[in-house]
């Protein structure tokens, strides 16, 4: 099958489900199944972002401008830090998932609306992801992984279709910037997130900033690694995420890595 007639497929099943609510954060694959959700029933599509502490502010802002480049309706949603993950749990993608998506279904039963829809691909499998539990057990849609798209196809195809997302980098939320068991607080994901809106600024693509409590560690592409190699860079990003809030700041050698805090885990587990 070439990608036009995947593309198509992924077309036609949503066309079976009439009318739809899109959880879309704005990124590769949420935009990829939002415009493939309007070509292929229209007006019946209902895009719902949910703006929280641990979401980019610069994400919401895209998802905004995206909805309305496409004439999709979208409703922002307010989403606090809910208390069962204040001490980050092992099992925090798990019972944020659920607190998301339940609030997500809640309005798509207000809209007289049957289906949840999220942007899971087949790739996602092979990561920790325990809010993939949390999907399963709310009955969330997922189109994508149904139908086999993987990270690679969506890139393809939103190139194809003429998506400026199709080699946008991946960006989970901030909470995967904080080992499990260390306190979630909003001023940490505040810096976090102007952390890496920095590092962004000066010409990184896809870096991460892990926080350890007072230690900032800094994840980068392996391809940029070698960006870091210049004195007086090393001294403007130390001044910059030090006047954040952090005390030391360190480059993992190692590079970014998805999920790279789920190594804990792992190690444990064997």
């Amino acid at each position: 099958m070439n990608s036009k007639e995947k593309y198509m497929s992924l077309v036609k099943y949503l066309e079976g489900l009439d009318k739809v609510l899109v959880a879309f954060s704005g990124g590769v694959d949420s935009t990829f199944l939002l415009k493939a959700a309007k070509d292929a029933i229209g007006e019946s599509v209902l895009a719902v972002t949910f703006n929280s502490p641990y979401i980019p502010s610069w994400e919401v802002e895209e998802a905004k401008k995206f909805t309305k480049d496409i004439g999709v309706k979208h409703l922002i949603i307010n989403m606090p830090i809910i208390n069962e993950i204040k001490d980050n749990p092992e099992n925090r993608c798990y019972l944020c998932k659920k607190a998301v998506f339940t609030c997500a279904i809640d309005v798509a039963k207000k809209e007289n609306i049957k289906y949840v829809l999220d942007g899971t691909n087949a790739d996602d499998t092979r990561d920790y992801r325990p809010g993939m539990k949390a999907l399963k057990e709310l009955d969330i849609k997922s189109p994508l992984l149904e139908l086999g798209f993987t990270k690679e196809d969506i890139r393809l195809i939103s190139k194809e279709v003429g998506l400026l997302t199709w080699d946008k980098p991946a960006y989970a939320c901030l909470l995967s910037r904080i080992p499990y068991g260390e306190k979630i607080e909003t001023e940490k994901l505040k810096k976090i997130e102007k952390s890496e809106m920095y590092l962004m600024s000066i010409g990184f693509k896809g870096v991460r900033v892990r926080s350890h409590e007072d230690i900032a560690r800094i994840e980068a592409p392996k391809n940029q690694r070698f960006k870091f190699l210049n004195d007086e860079l090393l001294d403007d990003i130390v001044k910059n995420l030090k006047g954040y809030g952090f005390k030391y700041v360190t480059l993992d050698l190692e590079g970014y890595r998805t999920g790279s805090l789920n190594e804990t885990i792992e190690n444990k587990n064997r």
